[in-house]
């Protein structure tokens, strides 16, 4: 078992994301698992990702706040407890559009090595 107390997470630069704090749990640089990247992402208000698609597959479950995705121009609010899959190459786009912090556990597949 590999334990990571939050305030050990390590911050990273999240490509095509504005207004938001991401940290890296495990995975690529923060080590541990192999198959799965795990993150935090904490969205200002206003904030957001994309719009934009990549190869590989991701799982956004709302801690606190709440997002709206944006897929194929259909919105879906997420809030805390809710969880979404995004598939390989599925263009989507992300806006925190409250008053609030919302912040996400964001699990992307890692790539092959």
């Amino acid at each position: 078992m590999l334990v990571k107390k939050f305030s050990d997470a390590k911050p990273y630069e999240a490509p095509n994301h504005r207004a938001c704090t991401t940290l890296r749990l495990f995975g690529a640089e923060a080590g541990g698992s192999q198959a799965l990247i795990v993150g935090v992402t904490h969205f200002l208000p206003g904030g957001g990702a994309g719009p934009d698609a990549s190869p590989p597959e991701k799982v956004y479950h709302v801690l606190a706040g709440e997002i709206t995705i944006i897929i194929d121009g259909k919105e879906t609010v997420l809030r805390p407890t809710d969880t979404c899959y995004i598939g390989p190459n599925e263009r989507r786009e992300i806006i925190n559009r409250g008053n609030a912090v919302a912040t996400i556990l964001v699990a992307v597949a890692a790539p092959p090595k």
